[in-house]
């Protein structure tokens, strides 16, 4: 696979731009498409050299297609994500997510692409019938009237698109469900930087003893996190060695609990906490593991545990809280 031009879209977000660098490192020629309204230049700092880069929204039909010229594969990744932005802007979601698939497919076709690898989600499944989950679940939008589900709903619509017009205009199609990616710079609208963040500030205003923390739910609402490195190791293996039309689950079957996860945060910063349950997200899932041995059959293993990952995870956010957004 070496040596071919891959575009990726949405290539400075935090997935994007890790893939854009796994990507240089297998020997592929990189274009990236994004207008840093949800990602930043700053993942891709010390490899502006190594790539071409387009700015331009991935709404905008003609830019799409202009970038895509010359392309051999096509890894779209541009959306709109972060729970606080599904119950905000639901039709930006949707606008940038169907919009964005439409001139992705129909770029590849103008230009005689043959591969197309999709970024999907778990969303698109919502509350899973069993876990760990494999891909064969049912994918379910529970309540239309949940701006919640925009992001799942969107995430389904390219599903179905990819594999319908991949069947007839497409050598390779593949679709990858990261599941609770995580990592240094993942944005600031994710659990993970946000008890990290509001840790950090509690501990300030109360120097000494135990930390009263208010959660969503009970606490006992599971996830299972996947560190960035791991999740971008399994992309490649699915971009390499994965089947037309082929979905595959990627993450941990690490199934941590939000309350441990609080503690866990709360350990590294060297403070005790007692959780204050609060009432849960509305639309939001009590469980979620995937059962990723469909991609562990084309030889996927994914490496860091929780703990390993939490640490370089939490480094960056409190050695930058500059960043973060301004309230």
């Amino acid at each position: 696979m070496s040596s071919n031009r891959v575009l990726v879209t949405g290539g400075s977000g935090f997935i994007g731009a890790a893939l854009v660098k796994a990507l240089l490192r297998s020997g592929s020629h990189v274009r990236v498409l994004d207008d840093n309204s949800r990602g930043s230049p700053r993942r891709l700092a010390d490899v502006t050299a190594d790539i071409e880069f387009v700015a331009a929204d991935i709404r905008d039909a003609g830019a799409v297609e202009r970038a895509a010229r010359g392309i051999d594969e096509v890894h779209h990744l541009a959306f709109v994500n972060g729970t606080e932005f599904f119950y905000k802007a639901p039709d930006l979601v949707l606008d940038v997510g169907v919009q964005g698939m439409i001139n992705v497919i129909n770029a590849c076709r103008r230009n005689d692409i043959g591969t197309l690898v999709l970024a999907s989600s778990s969303e698109v499944y919502q509350t899973p019938p069993n876990i760990p989950t494999d891909e064969k679940v049912p994918l379910v939008v529970p309540d239309p009237l949940n701006p919640r589900y925009s992001y799942g709903a969107g995430k389904l619509i390219s599903e179905v698109m990819a594999i319908n017009y991949g069947r007839k205009f497409f050598q390779r199609v593949l679709i990858f469900r990261p599941h609770n990616v995580y990592g240094p710079d993942m944005g600031f609208e994710h659990v993970i930087p946000q008890f990290a963040l509001r840790l950090l500030a509690i501990a300030k205003a109360q120097p000494a003893g135990r930390l009263y923390f208010e959660i969503q739910g009970t606490g006992m609402e599971t996830r299972s996190f996947c560190f960035i490195d791991d999740l971008v190791a399994g992309v490649i293996t699915v971009r390499d060695k994965g089947e037309h039309l082929g979905i595959y689950h990627l993450g941990t079957m690490e199934e941590v609990s939000i309350a441990d996860l609080a503690h866990r945060i709360a350990r590294y910063a060297g403070r005790e906490i007692a959780l204050v349950a609060g009432p849960p997200a509305e639309g939001g899932t009590p469980r979620r593991c995937p059962n990723i041995s469909k991609v562990e059959r084309l030889g996927y293993k994914p490496r860091v545990s929780l703990d390993q990952g939490l640490q370089p995870t939490l480094e960056w956010y409190w050695n930058n809280t500059n960043l973060a957004p301004q309230t």
